[in-house]
């Protein structure tokens, strides 16, 4: 007997817009962003793209092999509180936050915010991964295996090009939707 399946859970419904945020970050602690992507989409459509640079809390980046950014790249940036004011317009009427590895970007967020002494969006996250994993049944479900499998171009771990990557997976899986709620026993 094989053990009950999951239901999925049901994809946000695209009744206005969203946006998908990443992060890069300097160091191990979640309030480190060195780096901000942002991909607003409006009727299905990304009409709207920021990445930005952060200085960080500290005078280190410890991931520079992963992101390429280095400490002389943000050292003189704008730090988070700075930038968040400036992208606020762009999450204004969004339904909901999108990130691959949705838990990862909420902490980011919230620990930048908090430290920033800035209110943290009451918006609610869907993880990209979770979708990849539910609809098409990937496995890895990171983010370059989602976009090979989609053919969503991508420069992984470039902050603007992982949020519109994430914008793209929320738009392939909410026009297959019926696909995503029919799946097999």
């Amino acid at each position: 007997m094989s053990a009950p399946r999951r239901k999925p859970t049901p994809l946000p419904p695209l009744d206005g817009p969203f946006v998908a945020i990443d992060f890069e970050t300097a160091d191990h602690g979640p309030d480190s962003a060195c780096a901000i992507g942002l991909a607003r989409v409006e009727n299905n459509k990304v009409v709207r793209r920021e990445a930005v640079l952060i200085r960080p809390p500290r005078p280190r980046v410890m991931f520079t092999e992963v992101h390429g950014i280095t400490w002389p790249m943000v050292q003189n940036a704008s730090p988070f509180g700075d930038v968040w004011r400036g992208l606020l317009p762009i999450i204004e009427g969004a339904k909901f936050l999108a990130a691959h590895n949705a838990s990862f970007d909420r902490r980011v967020l919230h620990a930048c915010c908090i430290a920033a002494g800035l209110d943290v969006p009451a918006l609610p996250f869907v993880c990209t991964v979770q979708i990849a994993r539910r609809k098409w049944a990937l496995k890895p479900a990171n983010l370059p295996a989602v976009c090979r499998r989609l053919g969503i171009g991508l420069i992984h771990h470039h902050a603007g090009s992982d949020a519109e990557a994430c914008a793209r997976i929320i738009l392939a899986a909410t026009s297959q939707s019926a696909l995503f709620d029919e799946q097999p026993a």
